[in-house]
């Protein structure tokens, strides 16, 4: 049913007529037209709300019958009333009622046709939020319960952003003599007895955290007082692959447990005293204390080798890996030797243990591990670096031998392996870096290794390949790139350029209907540079951000000056990079920057690739929401 009067003697007009009620009859809402208390036309979606049959069965009704009662109908008016009598939009949500008697939450929106003339009727738009409200509640509850325990676990337990406390509950603040708020916005150091302390834990828990793991430790932290505490601490963070998002700290006092442990100690001592001053027990003690010493041997053997092994494959891990490392590379410059450093990563190891299971991706690790230790000589170090990339320090090795032993190892890699009742096969990809051509310290040598082996996982796989000075001229070119950007845009080189969109209209005519904002920038050096070269560059050290929030800035002020200068009303289309829509304050961004130019939010268009959406889509979906 069409809300508009028939026009029928002006064909644009009636043409006009007619592309509204095609929207009115397709719209996700609901509209009503009424007058007097009585519905007067309203659209399809207004007559499935209420549960009309059609919307020729509304017309006529009341629309008190569509409230819970008269009452709150004549609240609503009430409320309402002085609102729209001023000419402004009034808006609530209202419990109504159905045509079988079911309630719901619905979204009213009304205003009156002329606020001179109230009694020629208004016009409301009915959205219905009854499953919203329900979803509302229950987070709610959850998060009520989830409070309970937060607030009354016998434990302390604080959220810490870049080391600042967003939250903790009153246990963790009586744990430490703080009063109730005190803690909110501080920064972490508060607990720590000394600034040494505060940043061995930084360094401590850096490496658990970013791998996902759970950081567990005993500490002596300190109460506002200065009073020392002992502490179990156990933390982990919210998100392992972006720390900036915080983490989880529960605190625990065992100043009594090591109270104990330290009389347990020296009663330990001097039960060990009065033994030695009995002779006939002194060979007991002897063999007591040779006994006591043995394990305590064992235990720093197993410390020392997990400090310096992986666990897994047995293989040096990282921290003896440069330690070697750097003394062959001490032999090799003072002996004029050459010497290479081999990277390797299998190609889509990630598929193994996501659809077989860890347990089979590191049995498959610990083959590999045999195997590359079987192909090299007793002088060369393979080392695993964690996950499924090994190094291997090659002295004594040329360019020659360093591709013999990488085409040996593609052979052994590629070769099938059997795991339980699996048979699986994988390929590597390597990269070779040479001493001195390519580096003079390991940190540079493992660098171009990295760089070299991505180089051939992006030709393809499954293959090696030498750093070249074609990948050291990339990167210092990135570097080149990032240095400039970072004053680009206080100097004045960021630009945009507007490419108007059109509309064809049924006449064949075209008609300018907005712009998009395409990012320009020229360096008074570099000259144009493009953005399929910048705009990476820009999402890999986070400039992307500040220069997104100044493009949208600038593209919402551009609109603002045409719509001054008189223009027909536009729209400014305006993109977003994967990076600007993963960042939680994106839409905190946009409305604030809407909010200042004084730009309704219909005007303004964001675009974005399918894989930036695809990339977490219940995070897309609430982002667009």
């Amino acid at each position: 049913m069409s809300l508009v009067p028939d026009t029928s003697d002006n064909s644009a007009l009636t043409q006009a007529t007619r592309e509204l009620d095609v929207i009115l009859a397709n719209a996700g809402v609901g509209v009503v037209f009424v007058k007097a208390r009585t519905l007067v036309r309203c659209n399809q979606r207004y007559a499935e709300i209420y549960g009309f049959a059609s919307p020729e069965a509304a017309v006529g009704r009341s629309s008190v019958e569509l409230y819970e009662n008269e009452q709150q109908a004549r609240s609503l008016g009430r409320r309402a009333y002085p609102m729209l009598a001023a000419g402004e939009t009034f808006r609530s949500e209202q419990l109504m009622r159905r045509q079988n008697g079911e309630s719901f939450w619905a979204h009213l929106t009304g205003r009156l046709i002329n606020p001179a003339d109230p009694a020629a009727g208004s016009i409301w738009i009915v959205d219905d939020i009854h499953e919203r409200r329900q979803a509302d509640a229950t987070l709610a509850d959850l998060h009520a319960e989830q409070q309970l325990i937060f607030d009354h676990t016998m434990v302390g337990i604080v959220f810490l952003r870049d080391r600042r406390v967003t939250r903790c509950n009153r246990a963790f603040e009586q744990l430490f003599g703080f009063a109730p708020g005190e803690l909110d916005g501080q920064s972490s150091r508060a607990w720590y007895l000394s600034d040494e302390d505060w940043q061995l834990a930084a360094e401590r828990c850096y490496g658990p955290l970013s791998r996902g793991e759970a950081f567990h430790a005993e500490m002596v932290l300190g109460r506002k007082d200065g009073t020392p505490v002992w502490c179990e601490v156990r933390s982990k963070a919210i998100d392992a692959a972006d720390l900036s998002r915080g983490s989880l700290w529960i605190t625990q006092d065992i100043t009594a447990r090591k109270q104990a442990e330290l009389e347990l100690v020296q009663a330990k001592a001097q039960l060990e005293a009065l033994v030695q001053q009995r002779t006939e027990q002194l060979s007991q003690t002897v063999a007591a204390l040779e006994q006591k010493v043995a394990e305590q041997q064992a235990a720093e053997a197993r410390a020392e080798r997990l400090a310096l092994f992986d666990g897994l494959t047995g293989l040096p891990n990282r921290h003896l890996l440069a330690d070697r490392a750097s003394q062959a590379i001490d032999i090799a410059r003072r002996g004029d030797e050459p010497l290479a450093v081999l990277f390797l990563d299998l190609d889509h190891f990630k598929n193994v243990n996501d659809s077989l299971g860890h347990r089979i991706g590191d049995a498959l690790l610990s083959q590999l591990a045999l195997r590359l230790r079987g192909a090299v000589r007793e002088q060369d170090t393979v080392a695993r670096m964690g996950g499924d990339e090994f190094v291997l320090v090659l002295p004594l090795t040329d360019i020659a031998g360093a591709a013999h032993l990488a085409t040996k190892l593609m052979a052994l890699a590629s070769a099938p392996f059997q795991v339980e009742q699996q048979e699986l096969t994988v390929t590597p990809s390597m990269g070779i870096a040479m001493f001195p051509t390519d580096g003079d310290d390991f940190e540079t040598l493992c660098k171009c290794a990295d760089a070299a082996m991505y180089r051939a996982k992006k030709d393809g796989r499954n293959a090696y390949r030498f750093f070249t000075s074609e990948m050291q001229a990339q990167s210092a070119r990135a570097l080149l790139l990032e240095n400039a950007l970072r004053r680009a845009q206080e100097r004045g080189q960021l630009s945009l350029h507007y490419q108007p969109q059109f509309v064809l209209e049924p006449n064949g005519q075209s008609r300018v209907t907005g712009a998009e904002a395409l990012l320009r920038w020229q360096h008074p050096e570099l000259g144009w540079v493009s953005p399929g070269e910048f705009i990476p560059v820009a999402e890999s050290s986070g400039l992307i951000l500040p220069i997104g929030e100044w493009v949208l800035n600038e593209a919402l002020n551009q609109l603002r000056r045409w719509d001054d200068a008189g223009l027909p009303e536009l729209s400014m289309a305006v993109n977003l990079s994967a990076v600007q829509f993963r960042h939680d304050d994106l839409p905190e961004l946009v409305g604030r920057v809407l909010q200042d130019v004084g730009m309704p939010a219909e005007r303004l268009e964001l675009e974005l690739t399918e894989g930036a959406a695809m990339d977490n889509p219940s995070m897309a979906i609430t982002v667009m929401n």
